[in-house]
């Protein structure tokens, strides 16, 4: 009666013995397979059509079906692995609520030290007009960026780096998933992110050192990546933010991202240099 099942459980024998490479592989294409049911008919209703960019209506539905999908696909390589999330760098304890809060507030640290100088300089204008917009942004963007930080990072800097890591050196690990991390944003910027793929692969890095310092925990890295996600994203919802072209676009950023610019990369080095000081 049980025959039928036969092959399945093989392929899951073989993909639990294979190497770091085939089990990273073998995780994307399941998460997409079960995604796909999905994204289909739900594009079909966005009016979205591949590679075309995705507008902002459009991508926060297709982004949130895929990325609630993504813990179901990790438990169960975790369950073929015999492990659970805290593997992954995922603990349920006061120690990892603490990592979160000191990341969080390293993250608006760390923006909010960006636009000032930037504005010190004369580079940016606040919109004083829009701080209410700012205001009201703040609850929703906050709650976006938690879930966007704790499925990434349990993704590229728990699952990835997991399966990376026994088989070669530490930064050799650190790089490729966090290549990784940056060549995916692809598939909803499509070439227009061109220009922060440096960027995004120096934050999926920092992201790195974050878990390394705090113990192989994802705490600080979560906390860290949500504080960026949550100003950048209140920053950008209420438009408090004008660029004045004064200054060079390769410091502020390459169509106004500060990913694509000097600052933008100084600080990922600064907060990177910063946290790697705790990497026992």
């Amino acid at each position: 009666m049980f025959e039928q099942f036969q092959p399945v459980d093989a392929l899951l024998d073989v993909i639990a013995a294979s190497s770091a490479v085939v089990k990273i592989i073998a995780f994307f294409v399941a998460w997409l397979l079960l995604w796909l049911p999905i994204a289909i008919p739900l594009a079909i209703s966005l009016k979205w059509h591949p590679p075309k960019p995705l507008a902002i209506a459009q991508k926060i539905p297709l982004v949130l079906s895929l990325y609630l999908l993504a813990p179901l696909v990790l438990w169960g390589f975790a369950k073929l692995e015999g492990r659970t999330f805290a593997a992954y760098g995922l603990v349920l304890a006061r120690s990892t609520f603490s990592s979160l809060l000191l990341g969080l507030g390293l993250g608006i640290l760390g923006i909010a030290l960006l636009f000032s100088l930037e504005r010190w300089a004369g580079w940016i204008e606040i919109e004083q007009s829009n701080q209410r917009q700012f205001v009201a942004a703040l609850l929703p963007t906050l709650a976006l960026g938690l879930l966007i930080s704790l499925i990434e990072e349990l993704i590229f800097r728990g699952f990835l780096l997991n399966q990376l890591q026994p088989e070669y050196a530490a930064w050799v690990a650190a790089a490729s998933s966090s290549l990784i991390f940056a060549l995916l944003h692809l598939v909803w910027e499509g070439t227009e992110i061109a220009p922060q793929l440096p960027g995004l692969w120096l934050m999926g890095v920092v992201l790195v050192i974050a878990r390394w310092a705090d113990g192989g925990s994802l705490g600080l890295a979560c906390g860290l990546h949500a504080g960026w996600v949550w100003g950048m994203a209140s920053l950008d919802t209420a438009q408090l933010i004008r660029y004045t072209d004064r200054g060079s676009e390769w410091l502020t950023g390459i169509k106004k991202q500060p990913l694509a610019g000097g600052m933008g990369l100084l600080l990922l080095c600064g907060t990177g240099g910063l946290l790697l000081s705790f990497v026992s």
